[in-house]
């Protein structure tokens, strides 16, 4: 296994466990829903049914990117695509730069369209990759590979500042962003690894053509306790491993850009209950994401650990909105929330 690939494998076995976590939290602890004692809901009409991109999902959750690049990660996306394709659910695959780099690791992608021929499935690759251009040849390929209906690029300067073998180089991604929005015919997603995205990178990603803003905060994995954790890593430097802007702090950063631009926001980063779930929705999100609970529950308990994991989701967040008194996600804003004192 060469370089990369061992480095895929080490991230996927590192994020499950609860020690590369981040201490500081996403921000949900902040708020507390208003019980409403007359909710006037039938429960049974009670719809979780979520809108991204212009089509309709059965519950606001995208199964966010991190897996790919390695033999072992097949096995893992074949189960989440499939999982995805049988609930209508977004999916997102890891980075495709391995497979760029190695054809022979295209299967560990390809294999999440041939699992869920209808589903809505992501392509991914890394900011710095599109510096200095990105040929259209790359694209048609990460595109092409997995049949993709939108293409993510994930924003990582924090995890490959912490990473030996990382990308030191980060001038010319935005121009990069812009670039692969002109020339893709499929929308653009941007997404940061886990440290957040504040207003200010939010503005000059919607001026370069960006549909859609996955904030992706601090509060759930730290990357950059992954990549210090990692044995390979002869030059740890924990002191970065809190480092980032929680998921609430994004959420309410990006809620007055949402009166004058149009675009849809993601809200991810901590993402471990469907209470997170709701609270982001309340919080202007459009949809929320998650990973690590997913690559989790795959890891441990295969297709079944999956299909418990959202069961529960399904319902919890089904009763909370019934005890909101609403019948649909729509029904949900800032209102329902008040902020602990």
């Amino acid at each position: 296994m060469n370089n990369i690939q061992d480095r895929k494998k080490d991230h996927v076995e590192l994020t499950i466990d609860e020690g590369t976590q981040y201490h500081q939290s996403a921000g949900f602890d902040r708020y507390r829903f208003i019980h409403n004692a007359l909710p006037e809901v039938n429960f049974d009409e009670v719809s979780t049914e979520a809108k991204l991109l212009g089509r309709t999902f059965s519950f606001p959750l995208f199964i966010s990117s991190m897996t790919g690049g390695y033999a072992g990660a097949g096995p893992v996306n074949a189960i989440i695509a499939e999982f995805c394709e049988a609930e209508n659910l977004p999916f997102g695959i890891g980075s495709q730069r391995a497979m760029l780099e190695d054809g022979s690791l295209t299967e560990t992608f390809s294999v999440v369209r041939e699992k869920a021929p209808s589903a809505f499935i992501c392509s991914n690759i890394g900011g710095v990759q599109l510096i200095n251009g990105f040929s259209s040849d790359k694209v048609n390929h990460l595109i092409d590979s997995i049949e993709a209906n939108a293409v993510i690029v994930h924003l990582n300067p924090l995890q490959e500042l912490m990473q030996p073998e990382g990308d030191r180089n980060f001038k010319g991604v935005l121009d990069g962003i812009e670039q692969l929005a002109k020339d893709s015919k499929l929308p653009v997603i941007v997404k940061e690894t886990g440290a957040g995205i504040s207003q200010y990178a939010a503005k000059r990603l919607l001026n370069v053509g960006v549909s859609v803003i996955d904030v992706a905060g601090a509060g759930g994995t730290s990357w950059a306790k992954v990549e210090n954790e990692r044995e390979s890593n002869l030059r740890a430097n924990p002191d970065f491993n809190e480092w980032g802007i929680s998921t609430v702090d994004c959420l309410n950063d990006l809620a007055g850009l949402q009166w004058e631009r149009s675009f849809e926001v993601i809200a991810s980063g901590g993402i471990r209950s469907s209470f997170d779930i709701a609270k982001s929705l309340c919080l202007g999100a459009n949809f929320t994401a998650t990973a690590q609970p997913v690559i989790k529950a795959v890891v441990q308990d295969g297709i079944e650990g999956l299909e418990s994991l959202f069961g529960k989701w399904e319902q919890d967040f089904k009763t909370i909105l019934a005890l909101l008194g609403c019948t649909s996600i729509a029904e949900l804003n800032k209102s329902h929330l008040r902020e602990n004192r």
